[in-house]
């Protein structure tokens, strides 16, 4: 069904799980994927404006934002690095149904939804070899757990600090400045690691089909 939905359609729920599911996530995948990026911005908005960046009276220090963009470079390195291997070897081009971009948007599909833990996929992909079975069982594994390890060390550094009462100096994360940073910050980082990919695929079909060509 995800295959037939026009190309920009398609690029919605991509967008999706490209950023973590931040957006409509599902409950616990959403939440620890909207608290990495909250740290991010904490921290960003620490060296903007000097003030020390806390976030729930914790101080946000070296280490956790180390591991909050250890979550980040995780989802990027086994979603394109997979797709890039994909798309230049028979054994993975032999399973695209649909030339173009849009069967390098079949590819990035499925491995962005096998790592996001989504379920859902592009079916013109014939996933059912010895190939794509083995990546996707590998993706499955790190997407998931590698990226729930530096959430959960982030968690249990937050909770051995202590809580630091608000100070003039406190970075305020309570305010629509805060969530203008944090929704740019979300943009920012998910632009950075995805444009690209995203560029060849719907959007360069978005645009060959306004010139009358389709996949």
């Amino acid at each position: 069904m995800h295959d037939s939905f026009t190309t920009l359609g398609g690029m919605v729920p991509l967008v999706n799980m490209m950023i973590g599911e931040v957006i409509f996530g599902r409950v616990g995948a959403g939440m620890y994927g909207i608290i990495v990026f909250v740290i991010l911005s904490v921290f960003i908005g620490g060296l903007m404006v000097g003030r020390t960046p806390e976030y729930l009276g914790k101080r946000i220090e070296s280490y956790d934002v180390k591991m909050a963009m250890l979550t980040v470079l995780i989802l990027c390195l086994i979603v394109l690095g997979l797709t890039a291997f994909s798309i230049v070897q028979t054994y993975g081009t032999s399973s695209i149904t649909n030339a173009g971009p849009h069967g390098l948007m079949q590819v990035l599909y499925a491995y962005t939804s096998q790592a996001a833990n989504d379920g859902s996929a592009f079916a013109g992909l014939t996933t059912n070899t010895p190939w794509y079975n083995v990546s996707g069982a590998f993706e499955m594994l790190f997407g998931r757990f590698f990226i729930v390890i530096p959430v959960l060390a982030i968690a249990g550094n937050l909770a051995q600090k202590k809580i630091v009462p608000e100070s003039a100096g406190t970075f305020p994360v309570t305010t629509p400045l805060f969530t203008f940073l944090l929704v740019s910050v979300i943009l920012i980082v998910s632009a950075l690691t995805f444009f690209r990919a995203l560029s060849l695929g719907p959007t360069l079909e978005h645009l060959l089909m306004h010139a009358g060509r389709v996949f």
